[in-house]
């Protein structure tokens, strides 16, 4: 591998290091020999960093080498956990100074950040670990996926509860066909804390503030456009529901809904023929939240063409948040087996011979509930995402999330984006050619322009 020490770095604008860094030959991992351990540096450790990073040093065979955050207040906290890790705030000087020290990442940072980082540590052979969605641009999970591929590294979405025995064991009975062919399927995330706090935000602020000393305002905007630094706006807590850096909730959380469905039948490569969104009256009419915030309720709809599961007729897949509820016909299936509620989020899965139900974070039931009472559920091994991962990368079996398996699901997710922006309208996929066929709108936000110094 060609590559680019220190001095070089430190002469080149943020553009020159990133194109140094990922245009070189591509770099093959490292073999790691029985009992050695594998070094791992955590990019992004504050919030769902710090855990993730907790997590990766639980391995026995994991020694974390390095972390970088561009918070020194996060950075300070995490070397408390491994004070013999180096410190950083740039990723970029990260990867061109440890050069060989590191054979594995993750990257935890905001999603409009996920692609640079990631294709640059795959480009450099090492093996990537990130965070959820996998992408913030429907044209970036297909580059990514088609890296891992390329590269050869070990690759893992963090959709943590892929690995627990709720969604495995749902993935197993869908492939074993007991509700029949499959006819509908419904997801939803109705969480109320997200609805009141989480992304009650915007319009953008008319003047920014100060950056404090411990934040390195231009290394977190990254791609982003310039915008200026707003306390609690933006950083740490409320990017997600700003278009510029994150992809709303049903991005967020959808990973989580759509992995056990998608696994489950085998969906693989597949690609929806058409999406479409409504969305809440009072976002679409406001131009100025249009254009910075995501909505706080949507519904979208994503036709497929049929495929074994579902006998070969074309389906849909509805996803609902916010204060868009699911049906009341399908919330009455899940009253039938016990639940007072509907649960806030969730996976039905309606078929000809019964129902699957999948409440998130805990075990899938079958309906209805005479027919199914009684039925064995399977043997699973319990299971570590995050060490799932770093076993694979020390030889052992494929893991649960690869980006070659969730690149397509997340592309479709994000389609869902693009829909939501471009309401009522029912949009036309053409995946071969990566183009929404009948709106020019829509097909313009599939990939975004990244800041001048920050073109990958």
């Amino acid at each position: 591998m060609s590559r680019i020490n220190r001095r070089k770095f430190l002469a080149v604008s943020g553009a020159s290091a990133v194109a140094a860094l990922t245009g070189c030959a591509t770099a093959a991992p490292r073999k790691t020999v029985a009992g050695e351990k594998i070094n791992h540096a955590c990019i992004g450790v504050g919030g769902m960093g710090y855990n993730d990073m907790k997590n990766f040093l639980a391995h026995p065979r994991a020694r974390i080498v390095a972390i970088c955050d561009v918070d020194r207040n996060h950075l300070n906290k995490a070397a408390e956990l491994a004070p013999e890790a180096r410190r950083y705030t740039d990723w970029r000087e990260m990867l061109a100074k440890e050069g060989d020290q590191i054979d594995s990442l993750n990257a935890s940072v905001p999603d409009h950040m996920h692609l640079p980082i990631a294709l640059t540590a795959m480009r450099a052979g090492k093996h990537v670990y990130c965070q959820k969605p996998l992408c913030h641009d429907v044209a970036e999970c297909r580059i990514l996926a088609d890296t891992a591929r390329k590269t050869g590294v070990i690759t893992q979405l963090g959709t943590q509860y892929a690995s627990g025995m709720g969604d495995r064991m749902a993935v197993q009975w869908l492939r074993e066909r007991h509700i029949g062919d499959v006819q509908r399927v419904i997801l939803c995330s109705n969480r109320p804390g997200a609805i009141d706090e989480y992304r009650l935000v915007g319009p953008r602020p008319a003047k920014g503030e100060p950056i404090p000393e411990h934040l390195s305002w231009d290394l977190w905007l990254g791609t982003a456009p310039v915008r200026e630094y707003a306390p609690k706006i933006y950083h740490p807590a409320k990017w997600r529901a700003w278009q510029d850096f994150g992809t709303g909730w049903s991005g967020d959380i959808g990973c989580h809904i759509f992995d056990a469905v998608w696994k489950g039948m085998e969906m693989g490569a597949a690609a929806p023929l058409t999406v479409t969104a409504e969305v809440q009256e009072s976002w679409k009419k406001d131009a100025a939240r249009r254009r910075d915030v995501w909505p706080q309720s949507d519904h979208i709809t994503w036709r497929f063409p049929g495929n074994s599961y579902t006998g070969g007729k074309e389906f849909n897949i509805e996803w609902f948040d916010g204060l868009i509820y699911p049906p009341a016909d399908v919330q009455a299936m899940a009253k039938e087996v016990g639940f007072e509620e509907y649960p806030a989020e969730s996976a039905m899965v309606i078929g000809t011979e019964g129902a699957l139900l999948l409440p998130h974070t805990s075990g899938p039931v079958l309906l209805p509930k005479d027919k199914f009472a009684g039925h064995p559920k399977p043997k699973l091994d319990a299971r570590n995402h995050y060490h799932h991962f770093l076993d694979a990368c020390l030889g052992g079996e494929m893991c649960e999330s690869h980006f070659e398996q969730v690149g397509p699901m997340t592309e479709t997710i994000l389609l869902g984006t693009v829909a939501i922006r471009v309401p009522d309208t029912l949009l036309k996929w053409d995946p071969k050619r990566l183009r929404v066929s009948n709106s020019e709108t829509a097909d313009k936000l599939l990939r975004r322009e990244y800041r001048k110094g920050w073109e990958v």
